[in-house]
Order: structure tokens, then C-alpha cells, then sequence
């Protein structure tokens, strides 16, 4: 590695522990990446971090341990506008199994855009937070660009706050919202928070908004056990049950803090759910419905 190569990402825990709970059949993983050799699918210049090796079979043995059925392949953003990765996933486990969301530019042709859709896309994402996507400031032309394959936009902001900054603007939007990462909001800025409140606002207002309840550790400022998270992620199911999806976020892409294990964490948000009917409307019917699911 140079000087100037961004920097390399911890690994994620080799060995995830099978959880206490048993999840419903079907359970849908909605927020996850895999990263495979470089010179099949080469990394964008432009990026935050470089990954490690993270590859499929690898991410289907977490699979296996967790009991999880089908996935969403997020399409990272250290590939850019280059879905490559991710199509050739979904057409390996087939659309019964797996659906992906993409990367793009403004530019991209509306026959690439055929061929995403066509082979299992279903969203694309913009990001405030990470090179790679457009920021806030493509949702309109985006919107614009997906809008006639009926896709959604997810969205990934740096701070929660940008949520109330732009909410005018995101209630405006012609296509379906998934707001990624609990809105992003932070442990510490709690369910009083504007971005909190304007999240909560967006979900109630449209029933075609989303959010993710995935990468809470990334969020606490408490630490393990993440307590100051549940606060946020049980106002969330209680807003909108029906709007929730969750995500593993394996690998756990530029992991700032102790790299959590995967069964461990998936307990936990078993235990803060803790109604069985509930916990298959998250990992089941509500994903099945966002992203098409046959």
C-alpha cells in the first residue's frame, strides 16, 4: 500500500456465534456487502477505505450460522458506479434469493439501468457519508433517472441532522425513500433529536418510506452492549412495524470501533424486538414487499 491508498479495513469476526434465537424462515439479511478479488472487480480510485477480502461463500457461512434465508446485496460504494459484484451475485443464488441495490452516476445510460433492474436491482444508493454515490444533492435528478423501473432511493447521510435539514425536500420526492441505518442517528442525540424527529415525521407521512434498522454499533456512543441504541431502534418499530427492515451490515465495512460478532449482535436485536409476530414482519413480510421478493 501507498501513501495515498485509503486505508484498510479491520476484518470482520471469522467466527459468528450461532444465536440464541431462532429467526423466522425466510429471514431476509437487507444491508450487506461482499468484497472480492481485486482483479475481477477492481476498486474505485475514489473511495474511503480499502476492504479486505470478504467473499461470498464467506458471507453464506455467516449466512448459515445466523439462519438467514435471502439477502440484499448493497452494492459498495469502493466500486462506484460498477454493479459488476453484486450482478453476478444475485445470478449465482438466483432472484428467488437475492436482490441487490446500486451504485450509479448520473450518467448512466438507461440501458445499464435495464440491465440492473432486469437482473435483480431494486434501489440505488446516495450517501452523504461515503465516496462512491451521489450525495443529497442527486436525490431530484436521481429520483428522476430510477422513477420508471420503480425503484427507491436509500439514503445514507453523515449526520442525522441533514435528515430535518432536507425533509421539505425528501417528502417531495417521486420515488420510494429507504433511510438508511436508523437515519443515522447517534446514541448520544437520542429520540429527541431533529433528525430523529424528522425521521419519524417522513416515516409517518408517506407509506412508501423505510428505514433500516442495521449498523446500530456504528451509531452508539455508549459501546457494547449498545444500550443507548435501543431507545431509538424500538421508537422506530413502534412508529412504523410495518416499514422496518433490518441489516447485518457484514462485513462491517471502515469499523471504527470493536468489531462486533454477527450472532451476537442478531440476538440482541432479537431481544429488542421480543415479539415473535414482529420479528417476522421485520425479517419477512416487510423486506418481501420492499424489495419484490418471488
Amino acid at each position: 500500500m501507498t501513501a495515498t491508498t485509503p486505508p484498510l479495513c479491520a476484518e470482520p469476526d471469522r467466527k459468528p456465534r450461532k444465536p440464541r434465537h431462532a429467526i423466522p424462515a425466510g429471514a431476509i439479511d437487507c444491508h450487506c456487502h461482499v468484497f472480492e478479488d481485486q482483479k475481477q472487480y477492481p476498486l474505485n480510485p475514489n473511495r474511503n477505505y480499502t476492504p479486505p477480502l470478504c467473499t461470498r461463500e464467506q458471507y453464506l457461512e455467516m449466512c448459515a450460522t445466523l439462519g438467514i434465508a435471502r439477502t440484499v446485496q448493497v452494492n459498495a460504494s469502493v466500486y462506484g458506479p460498477d454493479n459488476s459484484i453484486t450482478l453476478d451475485l444475485i445470478a449465482a443464488l438466483g432472484q428467488d434469493r437475492a436482490r441487490g441495490v446500486a451504485g450509479l452516476s448520473l450518467d448512466t445510460p438507461s440501458a445499464q439501468l435495464e440491465r440492473l433492474n432486469a437482473g435483480g436491482f431494486r434501489g440505488v444508493r446516495l450517501s452523504t457519508s461515503v465516496k462512491g454515490y451521489g450525495g443529497t444533492d442527486a436525490m431530484e435528478p436521481m429520483s428522476a433517472k430510477v422513477k420508471p423501473f420503480g425503484w427507491h432511493i436509500q439514503l445514507h447521510v453523515g449526520k442525522s441532522a441533514e435528515l430535518a435539514q432536507h425533509e421539505a425536500r425528501i417528502v417531495k420526492l417521486p420515488v420510494p425513500i429507504v433511510f438508511d441505518h436508523l437515519g443515522c442517528v447517534r446514541g448520544s442525540e437520542g429520540v429527541q433529536s431533529p433528525g430523529f424527529q424528522a425521521l419519524v415525521r417522513m416515516l409517518k407521512a408517506r407509506d412508501d418510506f423505510w428505514v433500516k434498522l442495521s449498523s446500530w454499533y456504528r451509531r452508539s456512543d455508549a459501546g457494547p452492549p449498545y444500550d443507548d441504541m435501543k431507545p431509538i431502534a424500538q421508537a422506530l418499530m413502534q412508529a412504523r412495524p410495518d416499514r422496518c427492515v433490518w441489516g447485518t451490515n457484514w462485513p462491517h465495512p471502515e469499523c471504527h470501533v470493536a468489531m462486533p460478532n454477527d450472532g451476537t449482535l442478531l440476538d440482541q436485536f432479537c431481544d429488542w424486538v421480543g415479539d415473535e409476530a414482529l420479528l417476522e414482519r421485520i425479517l419477512v413480510k416487510n423486506p418481501e414487499k420492499l424489495y419484490g421478493f418471488v
